[in-house]
């Protein structure tokens, strides 16, 4: 937010707020199809009991929240935690129900919580394009051709490791919150995919799309900035 890094990985809704200092790159965004945050919960809530739920969200400026907003605008009693403690605040009660992402999609059930709404599937079923998470921007103040150099090369590292699959695997577990193998690779399928390489036309109609119903919906601040580089 203070313009301090020349590159980062940040949400699709915090990029709204830092559209006059960054612009989006080509390479390493995370687009996912049918598979975005899950609101879970220790029982069974209906669609229309959602709104007068205490809520753990995983950050006010995160994508998942301004798919909770879009889904359920009148929710409002929410309160951001650590992604990874999401979980256990739902499971002792001090909320009602949480928001999660990352690798917690894959052990949420494992811990007796059910899901109430894949806000992915939402998206998808709607919107009919595939759900924009995160990506990697640049200051927009560098040079257009440094820009597109640095692009260029996370997409060549992005290939590679889909080309040498095993090659990040010691990194990846050092840096892994859920140790365990078969849901790290889960977590790779679902998130690293196409759209890492290269947006192409359809990742940047779904980002497009994003940032469109945002604005119309007054969820994010208004702009004429360019989103990609």
């Amino acid at each position: 937010m203070n313009n301090q890094l020349n590159i980062t990985k940040l949400s699709y809704h915090a990029y709204a707020y830092t559209l006059n200092d960054y612009v989006m790159m080509d390479a390493g965004s995370a687009l996912g199809n049918n598979c975005g945050p899950l609101l879970i919960a220790k029982q069974k809530y209906s669609n229309s009991e959602v709104d007068g739920l205490n809520i753990a969200i995983p950050g006010k400026m995160t994508t998942a929240n301004f798919l909770l907003n879009l889904a359920f605008p009148k929710a409002q009693h929410k309160k951001a935690l650590l992604f990874s403690e999401i979980e256990n605040a739902v499971l002792n009660d001090t909320f009602d129900a949480g928001l999660i992402i990352h690798e917690n999609r894959f052990t949420y059930q494992e811990k007796g919580l059910k899901k109430i709404i894949d806000l992915g599937e939402f998206w998808e079923s709607t919107y009919h394009l595939p759900i924009p998470l995160g990506g990697i921007v640049i200051q927009r103040n560098l040079n257009q051709q440094l820009q597109r150099t640095v692009s260029d090369l996370i997409s060549k590292s992005v290939q590679y490791a889909f080309d040498h699959p095993t090659s990040s695997e010691s990194f990846v577990a050092e840096h892994a919150q859920e140790m365990d193998i078969d849901v790290r690779n889960q977590h790779i399928q679902l998130y690293v995919n196409e759209y890492s390489v290269d947006l192409g036309k359809k990742g940047k109609a779904a980002i497009q799309k994003l940032f469109d119903v945002a604005w119309e919906k007054q969820i994010i601040p208004p702009s004429n900035q360019s989103l990609f580089i």
